[in-house]
């Protein structure tokens, strides 16, 4: 971005007065234009011990298997964005949505938070952006093809978890830390 929203003249890359952090800033109007992270919302979709999982129809990762995930908009929490997403790209409603797994990606600028769900009625499609969308057993995963390092973390915890708890709803909340530096604390 070169031009300010607020009056469209010419911007400049500088730290404001007020921060330490090099932000675009208007010299004519003084606006200072945050570049924040986006949030990611998405579902882990269970039915009978099975995952649901999209075949990408859109880049990054075109063809390969993630979770029914996207970016959170305006106006909506968390896990109505999950929902969505869900809808969007695998015509799936979910249902007793708990927050499942937290991960924080600083190296490009996101969160993802996914939720645990269930598939209402086991009825589910292929949305616009999914070239396919299936229902998968823990040993038919296709691990290789998996378009997300998040994905495969869920998907890992999640078959952990279904070994010690006997409902859903007794899932604990994991938070993990995805990057390339792995000085960072992990939780």
């Amino acid at each position: 971005m070169r031009y300010c929203l607020q009056c469209g003249h010419e911007a400049e890359r500088k730290i404001p007065a007020t921060d330490n952090i090099p932000r675009l800033v208007c010299p004519n109007c003084h606006y200072i234009h945050y570049e924040n992270p986006k949030v990611i919302c998405g579902s882990l979709v269970v039915h009978k011990n099975r995952v649901l999982l999209c075949r990408r129809a859109i880049e990054p990762q075109y063809g390969l298997w993630t979770l029914p995930a996207g970016f959170m908009e305006n106006g909506e929490t968390m896990a109505e964005g999950a929902a969505r997403e869900s809808y969007e790209e695998a015509e799936a409603v979910v249902i007793n949505p708990h927050l499942y797994c937290l991960y924080d990606i600083p190296d490009i600028g996101q969160i993802y938070s996914i939720y645990l769900t269930e598939l209402k009625d086991g009825a589910y499609g292929i949305g616009s952006e999914s070239l396919d969308c299936a229902l998968f057993t823990e040993e038919d995963i296709p691990w290789n093809n998996i378009a997300f390092e998040a994905v495969r973390r869920t998907l890992k915890s999640y078959f952990e978890d279904r070994q010690q708890f006997d409902s859903l709803d007794k899932f604990p909340i994991h938070q993990d830390y995805i990057g390339k530096d792995q000085s960072i604390k992990r939780y």
